[in-house]
């Protein structure tokens, strides 16, 4: 281990530790979660993603920064998408609740209501199937357009903010590595069995759980921009 990987683990562990220490600042974190759901997503995504893809950057080329990677502007974008995965989980969550009672099963409710059975497995698997098929492809392919182009524009906040060129980033999209590992690989044998835990449990623990797949989210498509070049 490189004195460098030695103080980024202290660094992560010294960041965590005083929500394990103190039931005051774990008891704060619930209630603002609870409170504000939608800014803790930003919060945790802006966070918790950007560090999947430092530790990609570091698997990939030995360092965990780099000249033009842009650590900030990569947190305010994993910040708004986490926005989006927060609303997707919402309307995914109730629209396929719906869409089960519709088609005949009856009294079908969130899978973290109640005790375990077949039938909760069954609600978070359909609703991870919807959700991951459905909304998955679009934000991955997003993230990978402002991946491109936080590159393209030195990794600083001001590049950030100009224009995107979406249409000429988006045709030279490396559809071999989009379509073959992130979305026929990563999707239906990572992203289903894992959203079918995350639906399983209680609305405070998805949120936690949602935070820690945000990590390996992040780091998959570090690993997949690494494939892509």
């Amino acid at each position: 281990m490189k004195r460098s990987d030695l103080l980024f683990v202290c660094c992560i562990a010294l960041f965590f530790l005083p929500f394990f220490v103190s039931d005051d600042l774990y008891n704060a974190y619930n209630t603002f979660n609870r409170e504000h759901g939608m800014v803790m997503s930003f919060i945790k995504f802006a966070i918790l993603a950007t560090l999947g893809e430092v530790i990609g950057l570091r698997i990939r080329t030995g360092s965990y920064n780099a000249p033009g990677f842009g650590i900030l502007p990569r947190a305010v974008v994993w910040g708004f998408l986490g926005l989006t995965i927060k609303l997707a989980f919402v309307i995914f969550t109730s629209g396929t609740i719906s869409f089960l009672t519709y088609m005949g099963l009856e009294n079908a409710k969130p899978a973290f209501e109640g005790g375990f059975s077949g039938e909760k497995l069954f609600i978070a698997f359909c609703i991870s199937v919807f959700m991951n098929s459905i909304y998955a492809p679009v934000m991955m392919t997003l993230h990978k357009i402002t991946d491109t182009h936080i590159l393209q524009t030195g990794g600083t906040l001001k590049g950030l903010f100009t224009p995107i060129n979406f249409s000429g980033i988006f045709r030279n999209l490396n559809w071999e590595v989009q379509w073959n590992f992130v979305f026929k690989k990563t999707i239906p044998f990572f992203w289903f069995p894992a959203h079918t835990i995350t639906f399983l449990l209680p609305p405070d623990f998805q949120v936690l759980f949602a935070a820690v797949l945000g990590i390996a989210l992040g780091l998959i498509l570090a690993i997949a921009s690494g494939k892509g070049k």
